[in-house]
């Protein structure tokens, strides 16, 4: 089966979120539809996840306004997380049962999905000279040494009978000072870094969307086609 990879731009954040859904349908009602990836930009956007406590978000209404920043709660696992221009985001829509059994595994796993996600990261961000890696006991990818850990990519899902949606956010060349406002993902001790910021010079956010169809193609098996189609 086959991954379509479609580049949509800079998309508002509801807007994104309304074609998951649709797309989502359409593989629940079409056990033969393909597994899609969307790569888009958003505007400054703050989610909460399911677990997203307010008390993370640490502008109030009026400051949330003169940031120009808006906020959404989501029904994606994890905390607070920003989304903003110079940031990569992708929305995988797989079919996780599909694969699960098209690999021979007896049921499919939410957990081998998300470090399926985070090898994707690690595998196209390695020709930049950054090794990533995981962090026990959280999700995502990071940077620098143990004993100064740099988060550089969050990741968070849903998925509604074996269909995923949402997926991760790879920090390119972002605002960093947005990420201020907020406690990321809840974690307090650690900080978050940029592509960017590791390599002292700016990234075009479209270089990294060849890598990362490449690295979807082999750390998930598929062969990948893309498209320029834009969501209606």
């Amino acid at each position: 089966m086959m991954i379509t990879v479609e580049w949509l731009g800079r998309v508002d954040y509801l807007t994104a979120w309304d074609e998951q859904t649709k797309r989502v349908e359409r593989h629940k009602q079409n056990a033969s539809e393909g597994d899609q990836i969307l790569f888009v930009e958003h505007p400054p956007t703050y989610t909460l996840g399911s677990r997203g406590k307010l008390e993370h978000l640490l502008l109030n209404k009026e400051e949330l306004a003169a940031e120009g920043i808006i906020v959404h709660k989501v029904n994606r696992g994890g905390d607070i997380t920003y989304h903003g221009p110079g940031q990569l985001v992708a929305y995988p829509i797989f079919n996780l049962r599909r694969r699960s059994d098209q690999q021979g595994y007896e049921k499919f796993s939410i957990h081998q999905y998300v470090r399926d996600l985070e090898e994707v990261i690690i595998q196209a961000i390695r020709p930049f000279g950054l090794v990533g890696w995981r962090y026990p006991g959280y999700t995502g990818v990071w940077l620098g040494s143990k004993s100064d850990p740099r988060k550089v990519a969050a990741i968070g899902i849903h998925v509604s009978r074996g269909i995923s949606s949402h997926g991760f956010a790879l920090n390119v060349d972002p605002n960093m000072t947005h990420f201020e406002h907020i406690i990321p993902c809840g974690i307090r001790e650690h900080g978050v870094t940029s592509l960017s910021q590791e390599l002292n010079r700016s990234i075009p956010l479209e270089s990294l969307l060849s890598p990362f169809q490449l690295d979807f193609d082999k750390v998930f098996k598929h062969k990948i086609y893309t498209t320029a189609a834009k969501a209606d």
